[in-house]
């Protein structure tokens, strides 16, 4: 019983003082307040973003659908905001409470800020990828990802100013700290390092096929700041730390302007004169006039006897295909190929296949011994 009376008295003290000198109807209201503005965050955010999408109907660009999208989260932010101005005008609660609730909200207005301009990079970078001529799709990457790390760090510094912490003197007092970081860490500083100059000399981009010496040769899918990947054509994944490009030869296969074909056909040594020139003329003539493939002072297309084999007589066939896709240069190959079969064939000449001949000389004054 005595109990009972204690929680009853101790209950009624509440009622009367509150808790923290907020009456039990100022916390309702206070919390009441939160709760509304918590329900109604999404709701709120699709509201806004259809009556902007009203406004920007008239345009036809795909640029303001993405940057409308990308502002759903940050909005959510907005009826908590609104929510704490109304509890900061319209509540009787304590100067010092007042002001702790105007720090959140600050606070929380400053991450809206930082939110709303890191969401908005994405929709902005597809400006840049129109662009080609001046960045690449490496430098785009990395452009984005700088930026965000850069609103990220500012977006901590204005939060932390807002509570009165001032960064520069704790960035001083981390500076042993970060002497210590840096000399074990000098492996991420050349990675770095090296994957800007990757950046800046264009060596290669994301989608070109490259070759590393010794290492890897694939297809690049993504430039980080520490490394590399590749995609192998077996479609296995290759990570190459990006100092490894500053101390091997590259080979970009993509900056190819056409693919070579370079082939050595073996023909009898019963063939004769007039089929093998008609052979390389007709190759020749076929080369020259067909549109895949390319012929020019740069680019020379060569059909010549080249040299007698072993146990054929050897025509060198060399040119260069218009196209650098490799599906496209290898139909122009096979293309070629067939009608190298079918103008052998036409010409009545045969391929040589490796064989040897094998000569026996005999003593005549031996056979005339044994037939005696």
């Amino acid at each position: 019983m005595n109990t009972i009376i204690k929680l009853f008295s101790d209950f009624k003290v509440v009622l009367d003082e509150g808790v923290f000198g907020l009456s039990i109807l100022d916390l309702f209201i206070f919390f009441l307040i939160l709760i509304v503005a918590l329900s109604i965050r999404s709701l709120f955010a699709k509201l806004v973003l259809n009556r902007i999408k009203k406004i920007v109907k008239k345009t036809s660009s795909n640029f303001d659908d993405n940057l409308l999208n990308v502002l759903i989260s940050p909005l959510k932010l907005l009826p908590i905001i609104i929510a704490l101005i109304f509890i900061i005008l319209n509540t009787n609660f304590s100067p010092n409470l007042i002001a702790y609730i105007g720090k959140i909200n600050k606070s929380l207005v400053t991450i809206f800020i930082f939110w709303t301009l890191h969401n908005s990079i994405y929709p902005f970078s597809l400006l840049f990828n129109k662009m080609e001529n001046i960045f690449s799709k490496g430098m785009v990457l990395w452009i984005i990802k700088t930026l965000k790390y850069l609103l990220i760090f500012l977006g901590i510094v204005a939060t932390l100013e807002v509570w009165g912490i001032k960064i520069g003197p704790v960035i001083a007092g981390l500076g042993l700290f970060g002497v210590a970081v840096a000399l074990g860490a000098q492996d991420l500083v050349k990675n770095l390092i090296s994957g800007i100059l990757i950046i800046i000399e264009n060596s290669f981009s994301i989608g070109d096929i490259i070759k590393i010496t010794g290492h890897a040769e694939g297809t690049v899918e993504y430039i980080g700041f520490r490394s590399t990947k590749i995609r192998k054509f077996d479609s296995t994944p290759v990570s190459i730390p990006n100092y490894i490009f500053s101390e091997v030869p590259i080979i970009n296969y993509s900056k190819r302007m056409h693919r070579r074909i370079s082939w050595s056909i073996g023909l009898e040594y019963k063939s004769t004169l007039d089929q093998i020139k008609n052979l390389t003329s007709q190759v020749r003539s076929y080369i020259e006039n067909n549109e895949d493939f390319i012929v020019n002072e740069s680019y020379s297309c060569f059909v010549r006897l080249e040299k007698f084999n072993d146990s054929s007589i050897d025509i060198k066939i060399y040119c260069f295909t218009k196209s650098n896709d490799w599906s496209e240069f290898l139909k122009s190959k096979e293309s070629l190929g067939i009608f190298i079969k079918k103008t052998i064939e036409d010409l009545s000449l045969n391929f040589a296949f490796p064989s040897q001949s094998l000569y026996f000389e005999s003593n005549i004054n031996d056979l005339k011994s044994e037939n005696k």
